[in-house]
């Protein structure tokens, strides 16, 4: 370890002097109270450091210790339901310590020493072992099952492995070289987890939001993006996301948001209750929390450390699901501290290697196959929140986020101002999995699903070209098919697009509900359009009952949608033919 002097302090930026010894990414310890900083320039022996914690009262002279490491996390059992800072020190345990407000220089391990587990051995003695490869099992809580895994460099055979109560620091398997493996692991939060090979993304991630996974689906072990300006609902489809889409785990990281934002989810989350488990959804859930008024340096940190532990639990085989609040946010830290560092600025103050860091965190999803014997898979799912100034998507992070990650969910604010949620804008949003997602929806779920999303998508964009002639001309200047083109859109919007999250039934559609929902709007427009050419008019069928009876399907309790849709179906055929005959007999 090498020890120097600090010569010159600017906001969260210190450099130190006589520091010839460290490397780039070394974590540091910075004057008396020992603050946390990374080391992020060398020049001779003068080292840049981001410290990650209130730089005040620190001053030229004092000193700087290194650790020879980089920033790295503690990985094993103990991480579920728990509420880490932006470098995973449990906020709870700094309360416990220090009271409301965290005192400077804690010094918390990521997870509990103490606490003894019970490990299961899924190995022998005389096995051999890989790095990658399970030894063994530890229930985390009743819902996770926490593998226990050989860390990389490690393997060899097994001379001794025993079951029990263990911390996570004390030896549950020696190999025959010595070698002792603990419950626990170390690992740099800035060098992605390797694994054995990369697959194309093939299954859809269920989000059970409808224009999500009707319209605009991502893949599991794919990229999206959310961009929209201020109270346009990023909030409520990231949340949405966290709650019900079909990962085994979640790990939440809100980055640079406001507090009031962070303080829903650690109010709601420990309230919900996961529809696969009956239990609440903080078992399956790790949230970071580095709102707005925490140190600007550990937002840069925190998005690593929550992919880091992401990365961790995909290696055991499950489906993880990271989302970032917000990227803009984590952005505009490294726009200070390049400033800070005095570095040639890129558009707009950006640093110029800003789509280059974008691209790493993104980079990091994916499917893999994981390393070790056994032919684990396991996926990575990114969605990344944006927050550009005024709604403008032309400034730099959301330009460098959308060349980057394959859907774009672009949120309005006029359709959240309208109450329209979640209000994605469904004519400048796009997914890029369509194409590779479509085998395994008309295998599933029906043949007909992409020839129904292509069809929807039609009658959605058809609505908008004839919403410029209404407002110069008037609804009843257009053709009678033209009409009913904007009665069917409204009922996509309106019927089935439109969610509301706090309806204990609409709050979640499966991928089948979303099929018959749409399936009865898009049957009934077949069944209107054929009485147009028999002499109906459209208004007559607009006041039919059995529209008020398709607007009110998303509500029907999830045990009785199946006979209910089958019936509405019945109905409207029984009262679009009875229009028809009285078109008929008028005639």
């Amino acid at each position: 370890m090498a020890n120097g002097k600090i010569v010159k302090v600017s906001g969260p930026l210190v450099v130190a002097e006589g520091l010839a010894d460290a490397s780039m990414y070394d974590v540091v310890r910075v004057g008396k109270q020992r603050l946390i900083g990374e080391v992020i320039e060398m020049r001779g022996d003068s080292a840049s450091i981001q410290v990650y914690e209130e730089t005040s009262g620190l001053g030229p002279g004092a000193e700087v210790e290194t650790t020879g490491f980089p920033l790295s996390v503690e990985l094993g059992p103990g991480m579920l339901e728990q509420i880490y800072d932006g470098i995973q020190r449990p906020l709870s345990k700094i309360m416990a310590l220090s009271g409301p407000n965290i005192a400077r220089g804690v010094d918390i391990p990521g997870i509990d020493h103490e606490k003894k587990w019970s490990f299961t051995p899924t190995v022998k003695p005389g096995d051999t072992v890989k790095p990658g490869d399970i030894i063994g099992t530890v229930p985390e809580n009743n819902v996770m099952i926490h593998k226990i895994m050989v860390p990389r460099g490690k393997g060899g055979v097994v001379k001794d492995i025993k079951a029990g109560e263990f911390n996570v620091l004390e030896t549950v398997c020696t190999l025959q070289d010595g070698t002792a493996l603990s419950m626990s692991q170390r690992w740099g939060v800035r060098s992605g987890r390797p694994y054995q090979r990369k697959l194309y993304p093939e299954k859809p991630l269920c989000s059970g939001q409808r224009i999500v996974d009707t319209l605009f689906p991502v893949a599991k072990g794919g990229t999206a993006c959310v961009p929209g300006p201020f109270g346009s609902g990023k909030t409520v489809i990231q949340h949405q996301l966290a709650k019900w889409s079909d990962v085994d785990l979640v790990v939440y990281i809100g980055c640079g948001e406001r507090g009031n934002e962070m303080t829903d989810v650690l109010n709601e989350f420990p309230e919900l209750i996961d529809p696969r488990t009956g239990e609440t959804i903080m078992k399956r859930t790790v949230l970071i929390a580095n709102t707005s008024d925490m140190p600007v340096a550990a937002r840069e940190a925190s998005i690593y450390t929550g992919i880091t532990i992401a990365e961790y639990f995909r290696d055991m085989g499950y489906d993880v699901a990271v989302i970032a609040d917000s990227t803009s946010r984590w952005a505009e830290a490294l726009r200070e501290m390049s400033g800070r560092l005095e570095e040639m600025p890129g558009e707009e103050g950006y640093p110029a290697y800003l789509a280059s860091r974008l691209a790493q965190f993104y980079e990091r999803a994916g499917c893999v196959q994981c390393l070790g014997t056994d032919e684990r898979f396991g996926s990575l799912t990114a969605i990344g929140a944006v927050s550009p100034p005024g709604g403008d998507t032309s400034e730099p992070v959301s330009q460098a986020t959308m060349r980057i990650a394959k859907v774009f969910w672009g949120l309005d604010s006029a359709l959240a101002y309208a109450r329209h949620f979640p209000a994605i804008n469904w004519l400048n949003s796009y997914s890029l999995y369509t194409d590779t997602l479509e085998p395994w929806l008309n295998s599933n779920i029906s043949p007909d699903w992409m020839k129904h999303r292509a069809k929807t998508m039609h009658i959605l964009q058809e609505e908008a070209e004839l919403q410029e002639i209404v407002q110069l001309v008037g609804k009843d200047s257009l053709s009678a098919a033209d009409q009913q083109t904007l009665e069917t859109a409204k009922m996509i919007r309106e019927d089935f697009l439109q969610q509301n999250s706090f309806n204990d039934v609409d709050w979640y559609s499966s991928f089948d509900r979303q099929f018959r929902m749409l399936s009865l709007i898009l049957d009934f427009d077949t069944l209107c359009r054929d009485a147009i050419t028999k002499g109906v008019t459209v208004s007559s069928m607009s006041y039919l009952p059995i529209r008020e009876r398709i607007g009110r399907a998303k509500s029907v309790p999830e045990d009785q949608y199946v006979s209910v849709y089958a019936q509405i179906e019945t109905d409207a055929a029984a009262q679009i033919a009875e229009l028809i005959a009285k078109a008929g007999a008028e005639e």
